[in-house]
C-alpha cells in the first residue's frame, strides 16, 4: 500500500508592509533555503515550506523539547528577520508559527490584520538596540582573601576584616555600576520611542564570568537617531570598573507585541506565547533566546 506523502505546511518569520525589490541575496531561512514573500490585501507575509514530519502539531510538540533543534531553528528563524530589516521594518512572529498552507497564511493575516496594522505602523522606520551594563568581576571582587584557614584569635579577627572588606567592595563597585545603569538608560531613553527593561542575565548563562550583569534594556529607536544614540553608548563604555555592550540594530522583537496580543492558538504576535492549534501554532523567540535571545 502505498502511502500518499503529507504536503509540506508554511513557516511564517515575519510580516511587513510592501517593499520594493527582494531579499537580501543569500538570505536562508531553516530549510536552507530563501523564504519567499506572500502578497495578500496590503500586507506581506515572509514564509517558507517545511516538511509536516517536523512541524506538524505533534511532532512540534516534540521537536520544541529538542534544545539542539530549537537553537538550530531559532538561529534560521532569526537570520530571515535579520536580513528583513535591512530593506524594511518587519513585524517577527513567534518561533514556530506554521500554517496548514497559503490559504492558511492569508486567513492569518485576515483574522490579525488590525493588530499588524498598527503594529506595523508603530515600526515603520525604527530598529531596537539592546544595552547591557556590567559590574567587571574584577571590580566587584575586592581584596583577596589569602588561602588557608586563619590561626589564633588575632588571624581570626583579620580574617573577617578582610571578609568584611570584600563583601563591601563587591557592594559598592555593584552600586556604581547600577548608577551609571540608571543614568545611561534615562539618557537613552531620550532617543527612543518605547523601552523594554529585561531581568538582568545570569553570567552562567551568557558565559561571561568576568562580568556581573546590572542592567539588560532594549530601545526601540528611529533611524534617524541611531548615530545619536549609539554615540551616547560610547561615552560611558569601558569604565570606572563598568562595562557597557551595545547589540544591533535588530528587528523590534521586544516590541512585537505593542499591538494587542493575538487570540490564543493563532501563533500571531503578541506578549505571551500561544499554544499549538491546527491551523497555526507557535513559541517565542527574539534576542533573549537566540541572540541574547527578542523583547
Amino acid at each position: 500500500m502505498t502511502t500518499t506523502p503529507t504536503p509540506p505546511l508554511r513557516y511564517v518569520y515575519a510580516v511587513c508592509r510592501p517593499f520594493g525589490g527582494v531579499l537580501p541575496e543569500g538570505a536562508a531561512g531553516i530549510t536552507g533555503e530563501p523564504p519567499r514573500l506572500l502578497h495578500h490585501d496590503g500586507l506581506v507575509a515572509v514564509v517558507d515550506a517545511v516538511p509536516a514530519e517536523e512541524f506538524d502539531e505533534g511532532p512540534l510538540r516534540a521537536r520544541l523539547e529538542d534544545l539542539d533543534w530549537l537553537s538550530a531553528t531559532a538561529r534560521g528563524h532569526d537570520a530571515v528577520v535579520a536580513s528583513l530589516t535591512a530593506v524594511t521594518s518587519p513585524l517577527p512572529l513567534r518561533l514556530a508559527t506554521v500554517c496548514r498552507d497559503d490559504s492558511g497564511v492569508r486567513r492569518l493575516l485576515d483574522e490579525g490584520r488590525d493588530r499588524f496594522v498598527r503594529a506595523l505602523e508603530r515600526l515603520d522606520g525604527r530598529v531596537e538596540w539592546g544595552v547591557k551594563v556590567h559590574a567587571r568581576k574584577e571590580a566587584t571582587a575586592g581584596p583577596r582573601t589569602p588561602a588557608g584557614s586563619p590561626s589564633g584569635a588575632v588571624g581570626g579577627r583579620e580574617y573577617l576584616r578582610r571578609r568584611l572588606r570584600e563583601r563591601d567592595g563587591r557592594e559598592e563597585a555593584r552600586r556604581r555600576a547600577e548608577a551609571v545603569g540608571r543614568e545611561l538608560h534615562a539618557r537613552l531613553s531620550a532617543y527612543a520611542e518605547a523601552t523594554a527593561v529585561h531581568p538582568p542575565q545570569d553570567s552562567r548563562l551568557t558565559g561571561d564570568a568576568e562580568a556581573v550583569n546590572v542592567l539588560n534594556a532594549a530601545y526601540l529607536v528611529p533611524r534617524e537617531r541611531a548615530e545619536g544614540f549609539v554615540a551616547l553608548v560610547g561615552e560611558v563604555a569601558d569604565s570606572d570598573g563598568v562595562r557597557v555592550e551595545l547589540t544591533g540594530p535588530w528587528a523590534a522583537y521586544s516590541f512585537a507585541g505593542i499591538a494587542e496580543a493575538a487570540e490564543p492558538g493563532t501563533g500571531t504576535a503578541g506578549p505571551e506565547p500561544s499554544g499549538p492549534a491546527p491551523e497555526a501554532s507557535g513559541a517565542a523567540s527574539g534576542p533573549g533566546g537566540a541572540r541574547e535571545g527578542a523583547a
